[in-house]
């Protein structure tokens, strides 16, 4: 059931580090498009050590809390239910407290990397290739795995992380094959390349972007256009950003702490383009 506008709601993200989050400028958006005047969202710096102390001294007028690096695994023993979604990949983004003072978990990073590809047309794949191996390159796994009809090529640096992707395919029942990150190049001629990794990992791939690309999707929203980026959009390919995926993810959440539907994605995103700008 919808909250009341001027209930006295509370909501924040927390991680470490987490002075860089938009979230708080998304949300905050939000709040004021749907008229939610008594709704307040914060940052808070939290670590592994300090969550369940944080979690424990929380009120009845908290509604929810978005989770960055490093609490999206360490947040699940503490919580009484964990979606399905969540749980295929062992990593929560979002919790939501009920009236009864249950936590629940859900993560929105997938079905948000799925929203965001659909708003630029990419409704499905035949193939797709995956740059990085880290927390994120799993949530496009299992973003993927909803709508990549055959193989996903992994490119990754080390043996470890292989066996991790390795592992996510077979939990997730996704054909993956594994290459190393030396052929990285080679995934660019892929119908949709996802790029999981740091800033500056993928810029020694952007003078191999082919002549016609299709699709890619940077993870990356801070600095932007990375130059895989750049030089994508420039041969004509389609490009999804970091910050699509941000405000598609953070729609998700404003719609699960608040019971507003539909939230205003919009207005979320001007104000998350206006922040960038500002940086």
């Amino acid at each position: 059931m919808p909250a009341p506008a001027t209930d006295i709601r509370r909501a924040a993200v927390l991680g470490s580090p987490v002075a860089h989050s938009l979230s708080p400028v998304l949300h905050r958006a939000a709040y004021d498009e749907l008229g939610l005047t008594g709704w307040s969202y914060d940052r808070f710096e939290v670590d592994e050590a300090a969550l369940p102390g944080f979690l424990d001294e929380l009120g009845p007028e908290w509604a929810g809390l978005s989770l960055t690096m490093p609490l999206k695994r360490a947040v699940i023993p503490l919580l009484d239910e964990v979606s399905e979604t969540a749980a295929s990949v062992e990593a929560v983004n979002t919790v939501v407290f009920t009236e009864d003072g249950r936590r629940t978990g859900d993560n929105t990073d997938i079905p948000g990397i799925v929203a965001a590809l659909r708003e630029r047309g990419i409704e499905q794949t035949e193939s797709a290739a995956i740059l990085g191996a880290g927390a994120t390159a799993s949530s496009a796994l299992a973003a993927l795995a909803r709508i990549c009809t055959g193989e996903i090529v992994v490119h990754v640096r080390s043996e470890a992380r292989a066996a991790e992707m390795r592992e996510w395919g077979k939990r997730l029942d996704v054909d993956v094959r594994i290459a190393d990150w030396a052929d990285a190049e080679q995934a660019l001629t892929a119908p949709l390349v996802i790029a999981t990794t740091p800033a500056g990992a993928t810029d020694a791939l952007a003078s191999a972007v082919p002549e016609r690309p299709a699709a890619l999707f940077d993870v990356l929203y801070d600095p932007w256009p990375t130059a895989l980026a750049a030089r994508w959009s420039a041969h004509g390919g389609a490009v999804v950003s970091g910050l699509d995926l941000l405000v598609h993810q953070a729609v998700l959440q404003v719609e699960l702490m608040t019971g507003r539907s539909p939230a205003p994605l919009t207005a979320m995103r001007t104000a998350g383009e206006r922040a960038l700008a500002a940086r």
